[in-house]
C-alpha cells in the first residue's frame, strides 16, 4: 500500500466537509473517499474525522495534519500541470470572494471561465468572513482595500468608489449636507464598516455615522435608503443606477476617498498553474469595465 493513499480524499473531505461532496469533486465515489480515509487513520492509529449523519468535521488530529497534506496535493498538481506542458485549466479551482461583489461581477466571470474550459470544476466560495487561503485549501481569493497577509501573491485588478447618497424625497425634505460635518444632522444608513472614509486636500478623513439602521448587508443598506431613512456610503456600483435615473442624490463627491483597490490573492506558486493565472487574467480585462461602468 503506498504512503499516499488516502491523502487526497483526506484533504477533498476535510475542505468539502462531506465525503460525498468529496467524492463528486474527485469524480469518485464516496464509499472509495471512504475506505480510503479509513485506511489513512488505520495506518495512522488515529481518527481523522468525527462523523454524524449530519456533519464530518476534523479532529484535533486532522487539523494538524491538513496543512500539511493540503501542500502535499498543491505541489502534486502544480508540477504536473507545470511539467506536463499541459496549459488547459484543468481540475479544481477553489475561490473564495466578499457576498456581494461575487454574486455581481465575479461569478459571472467564473461561468464564463468554466464554459470555455470543460476540464475545470470550480468551488466559488462568497462569504464576508476572509478565508485562509493557505489552510482552507484555496487557490484564490478576491479582496478589496489594504491586505495584510505576507504569505499571499498579490495581483490588483481594478478599483471601486465610495459615494454617498440619500433619496430624492429624503434629499427635499432635510436637505444636503455641504461638509463632512453637517453629515451630522442627518440620519445615516450604515454598512459593515462603521466609519466613512473621505479625503480632504488629498488627507485621509474618517467619519463616524450617526442612525437608526445597521446591517451587513449593501443591498439591504440600499433598499432603507430608497425608502428615505437617510443618507448611505456605498460602493459605486450599487448607487450608480439610482443616481443615473435620478432617484439617489449623490453628495459630498469632492470628498470622496481614493478609489480602493480590488485585489486577486494566492499562496505562493499557485499563480504558476493555468487555472489561476488564466482566471486572473480575465479577472484584469473584465472586472474594471463590470464593477466602473466602464
Amino acid at each position: 500500500m503506498s504512503q499516499w493513499d488516502g491523502i487526497e480524499e483526506f484533504v477533498a473531505v476535510a475542505q468539502h466537509q462531506s465525503f460525498k461532496r468529496a467524492a463528486e469533486a474527485l469524480n469518485s465515489s464516496t464509499s472509495h473517499v471512504s475506505r480510503a480515509v479509513m485506511r489513512l487513520e488505520e495506518r495512522l492509529k488515529e481518527p481523522l474525522f468525527f462523523r454524524t449523519t449530519r456533519q464530518v468535521t476534523l479532529t484535533d488530529t486532522g487539523r494538524s495534519l491538513l496543512d500539511h497534506c493540503a501542500q502535499l496535493v498543491r505541489d502534486r498538481d502544480e508540477a504536473f500541470a507545470l511539467i506536463g506542458g499541459d496549459t488547459a485549466p484543468q481540475g479544481e479551482l477553489r475561490v473564495t470572494c466578499a457576498t456581494a461583489l461575487g454574486e455581481r461581477f465575479v461569478s459571472p466571470i467564473v461561468r464564463r471561465f468554466m464554459q470555455d474550459n470543460p476540464k475545470l470544476t470550480v468551488f466559488l466560495d462568497l462569504s464576508n468572513r476572509q478565508k485562509d487561503l493557505v489552510a482552507e485549501g484555496f487557490d484564490l481569493a478576491i479582496r478589496t482595500g489594504e491586505l495584510e497577509d505576507s504569505r499571499l501573491i498579490r495581483t490588483r485588478l481594478t478599483t471601486r468608489r465610495w459615494r454617498v447618497c440619500a433619496s430624492r424625497d429624503y434629499v427635499s425634505q432635510f436637505g444636503v449636507p455641504d461638509t463632512i460635518e453637517d453629515l451630522r444632522q442627518h440620519d445615516c444608513v450604515i454598512g459593515s464598516d462603521g466609519l466613512w472614509h473621505f479625503a480632504v486636500d488629498c488627507a485621509p478623513v474618517d467619519f463616524q455615522p450617526k442612525g437608526r439602521l445597521r446591517c451587513n448587508s449593501g443591498a439591504s443598506v440600499l433598499d432603507a435608503v430608497r425608502a428615505g431613512l437617510g443618507y448611505c456610503q456605498l460602493p459605486d456600483f450599487y448607487v450608480r443606477e439610482g443616481v443615473e435615473q435620478g432617484r439617489l442624490i449623490p453628495v459630498l463627491d469632492a470628498y470622496q476617498a481614493e478609489p480602493e483597490p480590488i485585489w486577486a490573492l494566492y499562496p505562493h506558486r499557485r499563480h504558476l498553474l493555468p487555472k489561476v493565472y488564466m482566471l486572473v487574467e480575465l479577472l484584469k480585462a473584465e472586472l474594471p469595465k463590470a464593477v466602473n461602468g466602464a
